[in-house]
């Protein structure tokens, strides 16, 4: 494969385990089911703390493919990793 392609790779990973930390925050840390949550959440504007939250999978999976020398994917993290905090600054 070439190196876009372990880009896109990396980066559809960084989202996927954004949205998995998002939902593991809701679930195991508050009372809510993960819809509920959302929505309570975002009536008290604090969704760009659960994006920024949900990024911390991210790290782990940066370091995890580092180790195992996928540089290309490790940038693709990266970038979903801006992806969020954009959303995160000019969306909410």
């Amino acid at each position: 494969m070439n190196k876009k392609s372990h880009i896109f790779i990396g980066l559809i990973i960084g989202i996927i385990l954004a949205f998995i930390g998002s939902y593991l925050y809701i679930t195991l840390f508050t009372e809510f089911e993960y819809q509920e949550g959302i929505q309570i959440i975002k009536s008290q504007n604090n969704i760009g703390k659960l994006i920024s939250l949900s990024a911390i999978p991210n790290l782990i999976a940066f370091f995890i493919l580092l180790k195992l020398q996928r540089e290309m994917m490790a940038r693709g993290i990266v970038l979903a990793t801006i992806v969020l905090a954009l959303i995160t600054l000019f969306y909410l």
